[in-house]
């Protein structure tokens, strides 16, 4: 049984570390990495799943970022570690922070990944937004928290200030 917390600063290393765990070496030279260097997350939307024992099994952050003239939340990373993977605390993560950003008054959120994946939680194709190379952009993915949130709002997808 897991169950959903605010990531604390003590928490930081232990994050980095189901991070390390999760994903390829060298994680930290993609571009979604250039945008969040030198900018702090947003705090409220950092969370992290927890077992009966204390230890972090899943997490997510987000970051705030620019596209074009327009703010929007940058979902990632997100991660479940292996052995509770399968169990739906992904799911959970991403539905839990994306309706808590809603009521926070942010408008969109995009992140790049899989769209079969992200599709579950109404992330569809963003043509006109462009992240940093190297970046797929069949992967450059958004979801609107407001009706019509990513109508005419294209353009590079910048730091925040």
């Amino acid at each position: 049984m897991f169950t959903l917390t605010q990531e604390a600063p003590d928490d930081w290393w232990d994050v980095e570390a189901l991070y390390d765990t999760c994903f390829a070496p060298g994680r930290s030279a993609l571009s979604s990495y250039r945008l969040r260097d030198g900018v702090e997350p947003v705090v409220p939307l950092c969370r992290l799943a927890r077992d009966e024992t204390g230890a972090v099994g899943g997490a997510i952050r987000y970051w705030p970022v620019r596209v074009g003239s327009h703010d929007a939340l940058l979902l990632g990373p997100v991660a479940v570690h292996p052995i509770a993977q399968g169990e739906g605390l992904g799911g959970m993560l991403i539905r839990d922070t994306l309706a808590r950003a809603g009521e926070m008054g942010h408008d969109r959120v995009l992140l790049v990944g899989d769209a079969p994946y992200y599709g579950r939680f109404g992330f569809t194709r963003l043509e006109d937004v462009t992240m940093p190379p190297p970046t797929n952009p069949d992967r450059v993915l958004g979801v609107s928290l407001t009706p019509g949130a990513w109508q005419g709002v294209s353009g590079d997808v910048t730091r925040a200030a």
